[in-house]
């Protein structure tokens, strides 16, 4: 199934109570054939009112820092969420709206077959890299699961609150080009 349709599909899905409050679902948004899916947790306020992942603050640092790796959202990678609507009060997904969307998710990964997730933050990386995922000590490093490079790396939220670590996510972008190009040789 291509992105298109599986964004349709998923427009009415209420398969937990985050559909009920969402004023926009918010699927994802790149080139649906890039090699690289950047996997962050969920919505904000900005991405339900706009419909489009990471498009507040931290999107806007987002794609700084992905601009000075050549990387971009409307060119060659795809940006996703865990969960495709807004936690109330920007909590943390739960385990349940976590697992109501996974198989959103999943379709994502099949339809873009990219080489390389790379997860924004604790919530994405504990579920698709390992439980015990700690991103101060693991990220960027490679982990390989079902033929597809997995990283962790900062949320760019955490990085507005927390500056000091925007050279260590730098790197990890860094990182990824320099492996992504590795891969494509």
């Amino acid at each position: 199934m291509d992105i298109q349709t599986l964004r349709t599909a998923c427009t009415d899905c209420q398969k937990c109570p985050l559909g009920r409050t969402r004023t926009n679902l918010v699927f994802g948004v790149g080139n649906p054939e890039a090699d690289v899916l950047f996997i962050g947790e969920g919505p904000g306020e900005q991405e339900d009112l706009q419909g489009e992942p990471f498009v507040g603050r931290s999107g806007q640092l987002l794609d700084k820092m992905l601009a000075c790796v050549d990387f971009s959202r409307k060119e060659n990678i795809y940006i996703a969420n865990m969960v495709k609507c807004r936690p109330p009060q920007n909590r943390d997904p739960s385990p349940e709206e976590v697992n109501a969307c996974l198989p959103w998710l999943t379709a994502q990964v099949e339809a873009i077959r990219p080489k390389i997730i790379v997860c924004l933050g604790r919530v994405a990386a504990i579920r698709l890299i390992k439980p015990d995922f700690k991103v101060t000590r693991e990220h960027g490093q490679f982990f390989r699961h079902n033929g597809i490079l997995r990283m962790g790396t900062y949320h760019p939220a955490y990085l507005l609150r927390d500056p000091r670590n925007k050279p260590a996510a730098m790197e990890d972008l860094l990182r990824v080009r320099a492996q992504l190009e590795a891969l494509t040789e």
